[in-house]
């Protein structure tokens, strides 16, 4: 059986034992699975039997699932809540996502859960809010360990042996200066295996910090560059002011794919999978609207050839594979931006060069498409200057094809409008409509 069956299959059995209120078997089915697994499982769960699944957590473990839900289906949960469970909710949490909490809260709920913190975690979570969520500085944890360059290792084990623990993912520790500028980190093997006279600052390990205001997506980039597990946040003036670790950085990978996924339909990754239709209904309208138009666009495109439609029947047969054609091919290319720019390969520099090189594409793939469909249109309804009109057609969409699907994306993220979001109506309207055009225009010069 297939991991997604058996997660079907899970759900299925654990919604079935709430409904019977067998407490013993859910609790024994909750047990078997992650925090992770328990909150897809509640994202998977209508209303209705979210929160009587929810009731049956253990208190331990609530935080750290609703951490991992998506925003939409957290908030209707913290709506159930009242302050006081919420900020029970929070007691075993780290900053990073205590933040998260709070950000899914209204600005009431927010203060309340706020004052009710320690000094140092209201102070970390306040410094975490000043940011925007997509940026290092929303996404740090401040559950860190620094130490300075300028005393011994002796110093600084008795400093961990005082703590007793160390943060999740801890390899390395943060060193600062006396006035807490980011220097480097200490390598906990280095710290184990040398003398306990040794300076820190002999063992400092130069490795650069995340500037707080860098795009999470850039943040995912410099991990994947680097191979490491975890990166320390400084502000503008170099301060520390927490870190970063690779599970952060597996959920803005996991968040980029559902985004660009779900984008291409114009719909948000955040999205309850069962929030209320007619909240659901408003968001796909605006979108279904815009495409309206596009349609609109193209079939005036065809209103104004009525004339050549009706004397020539073959034109209305041929004409939707040359607006499908041309759609494939620009949607392979606007994939192919989308993807560099989101991956940063691609900027104002290598963008002409690249171009160039998918309009060449698009030529070659149009040369040998217009050839063969060109000869079987002939065959197929034996005129050949039909055939001849519909390759030439089939070359001009699949160039124009791949030349816009290049362009679009690059045009809409010059004007900070997410390519992924609105590329594949824009390509769709010049794709049709251009297709239409070209193959219906030629019809009527030469056959009419």
């Amino acid at each position: 059986m297939s991991q997604t069956s058996d997660k079907l299959q899970i759900t299925e059995q654990l919604l079935e034992a709430v409904n019977a209120n067998n407490e013993d078997y859910a609790q024994q089915i909750l047990t078997s699975l992650v925090p992770e697994e328990i909150a897809e499982i509640l994202e998977a769960t209508p209303p209705k039997q979210r929160y009587p699944l929810w009731v049956h957590l253990s208190p331990e473990i609530q935080g750290e699932v609703i951490g991992h839900t998506n925003e939409e289906v957290r908030s209707s949960l913290l709506q159930q809540l009242d302050n006081q469970e919420i900020i029970e909710l929070t007691e075993e949490l780290g900053t990073d996502d205590i933040t998260d909490i709070v950000q899914s809260l209204p600005e009431e709920g927010q203060q309340h859960i706020l004052d009710n913190l320690s000094d140092e975690e209201r102070t970390a979570v306040e410094t975490a809010l000043s940011y925007p969520e997509d940026t290092a500085g929303g996404l740090m944890s401040t559950d860190i360990v620094t130490v300075r360059s300028d005393v011994s290792l002796e110093v600084v084990l008795r400093l961990l042996r005082k703590m007793g623990s160390l943060p999740e993912a801890t390899l390395d520790l943060i060193v600062r200066d006396r006035e807490g500028q980011y220097e480097g980190v200490l390598r906990v093997n280095d710290l184990i295996t040398n003398d306990e006279d040794t300076l820190v600052h002999e063992l400092v390990k130069k490795k650069d910090a995340i500037k707080a205001t860098t795009s999470d997506k850039d943040v995912a980039h410099y991990f994947e560059k680097n191979d490491i597990i975890s990166a320390a946040v400084v502000d503008e003036n170099n301060l520390i002011l927490g870190r970063i670790t690779i599970d952060d950085i597996v959920d803005i990978i996991r968040e980029e794919a559902e985004h660009a996924q779900m984008a291409s339909a114009g719909l948000t990754e955040e999205e309850d999978l069962f929030s209320p239709p007619l909240r659901s209904a408003k968001r796909r309208s605006f979108w279904l609207g815009i495409n309206l138009l596009t349609a609109l666009f193209a079939s005036t495109v065809i209103g104004a050839f009525e004339a050549t439609i009706q004397q020539i029947v073959a034109l209305a047969i041929l004409m939707p594979i040359v607006a499908s054609m041309g759609g494939i091919a620009g949607t392979q290319t606007a994939t192919i931006v989308i993807r560099a720019l989101a991956t940063g390969k691609l900027g104002a520099k290598n963008s002409r060069a690249l171009v160039l090189k998918e309009g060449l594409v698009g030529f070659l793939n149009g040369l040998i498409w217009s050839v063969l469909t060109g000869a079987t249109a002939a065959i197929w309804f034996d005129q050949l200057s039909l055939g001849m009109i519909f390759g030439a057609a089939m070359l001009l969409n699949l160039i124009a094809a791949a030349v816009a699907g290049a362009m679009i994306p690059l045009a809409l993220n010059k004007f900070k409008i997410d390519p992924a979001l609105a590329s594949g109506l824009m390509l769709t309207t010049v794709t049709d409509s251009l297709g239409f055009f070209v193959f219906l225009g030629l019809a009527t010069i030469i056959l009419v």
